[in-house]
């Protein structure tokens, strides 16, 4: 299973736009080779770097019960079916990178399960990676630089 986006290669830099204090819309991110047998897909996106000024891994957008057809989000969309949990910010969409100190790298995590979730929009990352943790048919990540501006 890959996870690409048009709009930044792995480990590249994230454009600014992205960021949440410039346009903060999600960037377009690309699925391909999904198993077969997978019934949904999941999307964390989150910085782990921002341990240190933060004190915890920051969750910037997390999505469920993606359809599993799904080869495409394009920027600043949800595909329909899908869920978007509660992110670090207060919100139940994408929150773009904010870094407070210097360089991060945001990872962008994709599952596929073997099933569809039911969980509330107001699930957090901790309760969504515990929903899923027996149901992970397979994984993958991109990552991506931002810098403060």
């Amino acid at each position: 299973m890959k996870l690409s986006s048009p709009a930044f290669p792995d480990k590249g830099d994230i454009p600014e736009k992205y960021g949440y204090t410039k346009d903060n819309v999600n960037p377009p991110v690309e699925f391909s080779d999904v198993p077969e047998e997978a019934e949904s897909l999941v999307l964390v996106v989150d910085d782990p770097d921002a341990v240190e000024p933060a004190g915890k891994v920051w969750d910037h957008w997390l999505m469920w019960d993606i359809p599993e057809e799904t080869e495409r989000i394009g920027e600043g969309e949800k595909p329909i079916g899908a869920v978007e949990g509660k992110n670090d910010f207060g919100d139940k969409s994408y929150g773009g990178p904010n870094p407070p100190d210097r360089e991060h790298i945001y990872r962008f995590r994709l599952y596929a399960l073997d099933k569809e979730l039911d969980l509330e929009s107001n699930t957090g990352k901790k309760q969504l990676l515990n929903q899923i943790e027996e149901n992970i048919i397979e994984q993958t990540k991109l990552e991506g630089r931002f810098e403060p501006v």
